[in-house]
């Protein structure tokens, strides 16, 4: 790979391509034409044209990242020489779960990563929120990553301060692992390098960025980085939000996607923006990180409902059999699929006593499945 990755550098960051253009091509030639990046760089500007259909401004871009590649191999040599590793998506070490939610639309050509990489393979959350987030914003957050922690799920962090840090250093205080997504390149980050020099080197912290590697900070990068820091997660939990910035920002597009995205329940008197995310269709929790099924709403001082309340007149037990879809959920996802106004507690003395509901275990944490299906988890692109 430290061969090819003067050539990955160049192909991840061209100018104004956009991710969906990049891995377009990458399918293109890596996996239908079956020939390495190097191989494609030395193609004829003919062949650019005629087997890969560019036009004169990709092909220009594409001639300009070739004049660049001798500054590019000292880079990379240097890259190496300090550590970094780089992890191309056509690789089998490039997150299965940024993949799987972000898509060829959207997934980084590559990913610069430090620290211990089977990290990006475990079960991971993320728990955003605001930079000036309240007291019990913070506690919420600490309270999550112990759980989080506790059932060996990486604490996904954007290191911002206030939620994203919080999440952080309680998942380092309470023996966890954590991937520390950057704003910036993966090379411009010493001082952090020196402050978890220990739990890098432990293998409990991993440093991530998708940005090119001398990259300063920047707000349009910090903004950047927030979709990845969703894509990485299988679980994401908002402590709390104003009604703009990057937290407000994230979880709209992660809805717009589709994706199930956590929200701490506020309380009477909370200024905040959680509520409206929630009737945005975001699914609040208490404290615990448990689904809810009513939150304040503080516009007309009443409760309002959320999730639907289940059917009287359906029965309980197709209502669990229909929530299931071939692969094994935690209670709280399975909670969140049927609607209903119980507790975890409550629903998982409920399905140990069902003959068709089997458990299995993943390290430590109880999932469910319906006894007989198999586990047909999404597939992605590459």
């Amino acid at each position: 790979m430290n061969n090819e990755a003067t050539y990955w550098i160049a192909l991840a960051h061209l100018p104004r391509w956009g991710h969906l253009k990049i891995n377009t091509l990458i399918i293109k030639f890596y996996h239908e034409n079956k020939i390495s990046i190097e191989e494609f760089f030395n193609l004829s500007e003919s062949q650019w044209r005629t087997d890969y259909q560019l036009d004169e401004k990709q092909i220009s871009d594409l001639l300009q990242a070739k004049s660049e590649l001798a500054s590019n191999a000292f880079l990379a040599e240097s890259f190496f020489n300090q550590g970094f590793e780089l992890i191309p998506i056509v690789l089998p070490g490039f997150s299965k779960t940024l993949k799987g939610n972000l898509k060829a639309t959207h997934s980084p050509a590559v990913l610069y990563v430090k620290g211990n990489k089977k990290i990006l393979e475990e079960k991971s959350i993320a728990i955003v929120g605001s930079r000036d987030a309240s007291e019990i914003a913070l506690k919420f957050t600490d309270n999550i990553a112990k759980l989080a922690s506790k059932e060996y799920k990486v604490v996904v962090s954007g290191f911002a301060k206030g939620v994203d840090k919080q999440a952080l250093d309680s998942a380092i205080n309470y023996k966890g692992q954590s991937i520390i997504v950057l704003p910036q390149g993966i090379m411009t980050f010493d001082s952090g390098f020196k402050k978890y020099y220990s739990q890098i080197t432990n293998g409990d912290v991993l440093v991530l960025s998708t940005f090119f590697p001398k990259a300063p900070w920047r707000a349009e990068l910090a903004m950047a980085r927030n979709p990845i820091i969703y894509g990485l997660a299988d679980e994401i939990y908002v402590a709390e939000s104003a009604e703009k910035g990057g937290t407000w920002s994230g979880v709209v597009d992660g809805l717009r996607k589709q994706r199930k995205i956590f929200v701490r329940q506020p309380t009477a008197g909370e200024k905040n923006a959680n509520l409206l995310l929630i009737q945005k269709g975001a699914v609040p929790v208490d404290f615990d990180g448990n689904v809810v099924s009513k939150a304040y709403n503080t516009t007309i001082n009443e409760q309002v409902s959320i999730v639907q309340e289940p059917n009287e007149s359906e029965s309980i037990d197709k209502k669990i059999r229909s929530a299931f879809n071939g692969r094994p959920l935690h209670a709280n996802e399975l909670l969140a699929k049927l609607g209903m106004d119980w507790t975890v507690k409550k629903l998982t003395a409920y399905l140990k006593k069902l003959d068709f509901i089997e458990i299995v275990k993943e390290k430590r944490t109880n999932l469910y499945k319906l006894k007989g299906s198999g586990d047909s988890s999404q597939q992605t692109l590459f």
